[in-house]
């Protein structure tokens, strides 16, 4: 393996220090009608006492998610007191980048000396999203009353980009993929065969126990502490037969069908960020070294969202010197099968190679903890090669793509 130096040489993430919940479709279970930020709270002491890690062992606390909730101005100091082990941190918001910009910013507080055990804790909810209301002296109304989640999904404040059409359910995202589809001259059989392959990689990964190792079934409880429901599936998901069954969907937008983009969903996700020595002695298998060694982010032009991760891979492959044949595993986060399509092109790469057990085009998209659970289905995906490098990458909104590589090194005889 070709070597390249980390970028926080002091951080490391414990091997198996992570979980989360499954992403059930939002309005499908139980966490539809909880306080998300309390229960992420409850989760993230739960995941960690099964790996054996006590809550009061942690220092620092970054959280992440993108909607709204009850407190939010109080942000990480609330959540860890809600956990009952007060402790310093902060929150972090970037749309669907925000699970990696916390392990990144987390990574960070190691590397400066600051703390020693980092929990990054990332959690969404989509289901019955808040409205807020706003004064706005420059309209007639002077008021402006925005619901979080299909107003930002449907209207793009930069580019002045929007619609939602009700018969269709296309939004501005939508058009932004079928916009990126023309751009690159993409072939609606090959995005189709490559969704459906996405289905097939996730059911192989879900079937075989791969995703049990990193997902808990949750019991939700109500206010006065009675069982509310079960959240122990990735909810919403088609289980398609057949390729010829994709195919007969409907286009939304140009390579855009139903099968081929990703739905809303609710979701927690966590994990550690340590120095080498508690990474040690936290590891599920302490033989197992994993480091953060580069990140890079792009900006592509307005309205042209899915190309932007492949150009932040571009420049994060320059600046590292590594090409892909260096790469071990290639993670995706892709709310549009278009996504990966025109990443294959733009970097020369065979799309069957990645998302090796599934992505959030087929299981669902809570922003917050996405790509926190992208990274881990990564790490561990990477761990079972015997080690080497892991990409992941994703976008955000405001046409922004985020990437990063991680190092994974096993003593026992891996890469």
């Amino acid at each position: 393996m070709k070597e390249v130096s980390p970028c926080y040489p002091k951080a490391f993430i414990p091997y198996g220090t992570w979980g989360g919940s499954w992403f059930p479709a939002w309005h499908t279970s139980a966490l539809a009608e909880v306080d998300i930020a309390r229960f992420a709270a409850d989760a993230m002491p739960y995941i960690l006492g099964k790996r054996n890690i006590q809550i009061s062992q942690l220092d620092y606390l970054v959280s992440g998610s993108t909607i709204p909730w009850l407190y939010k101005f109080w942000t990480s100091p609330y959540l860890s007191h809600s956990f009952g082990h007060r402790i310093p941190g902060f929150h972090i918001e970037q749309a669907c980048a925000t699970g990696l910009q916390a392990v990144m910013k987390a990574a960070a507080q190691v590397q400066c000396g600051s703390h020693k055990v980092v929990g990054v804790l990332t959690f969404d909810k989509t289901s019955n999203s808040p409205a807020g209301v706003f004064p706005n002296q420059g309209t007639y109304r002077r008021t402006e009353v925005i619901s979080d989640i299909w107003d930002n999904f449907g209207y793009d404040p930069s580019s002045g980009q929007s619609g939602f059409n009700q018969a269709t359910g296309e939004t501005s995202m939508i058009a932004c993929a079928g916009r990126a589809a023309r751009k690159y001259k993409l072939d609606l059989n090959e995005v189709l065969e490559l969704a459906f392959l996405r289905y097939q990689q996730y059911f192989e990964a879900k079937d075989s126990g791969f995703l049990d190792k990193i997902l808990f079934t949750m019991k939700i409880l109500d206010v006065r502490g009675q069982p509310l429901g079960i959240v122990d599936d990735d909810k919403g998901i088609r289980r398609y037969g057949s390729l010829d069954q994709f195919k007969g969907e409907r286009e939304l937008d140009t390579c855009v069908t139903a099968g081929g983009q990703t739905h809303a969903s609710d979701g927690v996700f966590t994990l550690l960020v340590t120095d080498e020595g508690k990474a040690r002695e936290l590891s599920q298998q302490p033989e197992i070294s994993i480091q953060l060694i580069a990140s890079a982010e792009y900006r592509t032009e307005a309205g042209f969202m899915p190309d932007s991760p492949a150009f932040a891979v571009k420049q994060l492959l320059e600046q590292t010197g590594l090409t892909m044949k260096d790469i071990s595993t290639v993670y995706n986060h892709n709310p549009f099968a278009v996504n990966d399509v025109i990443f294959a092109k733009m970097l020369d790469y065979d799309w069957h190679e990645m998302n090796n057990t599934g992505c959030p085009m087929v299981y669902g998209h809570p922003q917050g903890p996405t790509l926190t659970r992208v990274i881990v289905e990564a790490l561990e995906w990477t761990v079972k090669l015997g080690g080497g490098y892991a990409l992941i990458f994703g976008c955000a909104a405001g046409d922004v793509g985020i990437a990063a590589i991680f190092k994974v090194t096993d003593s026992r005889g891996g890469k």
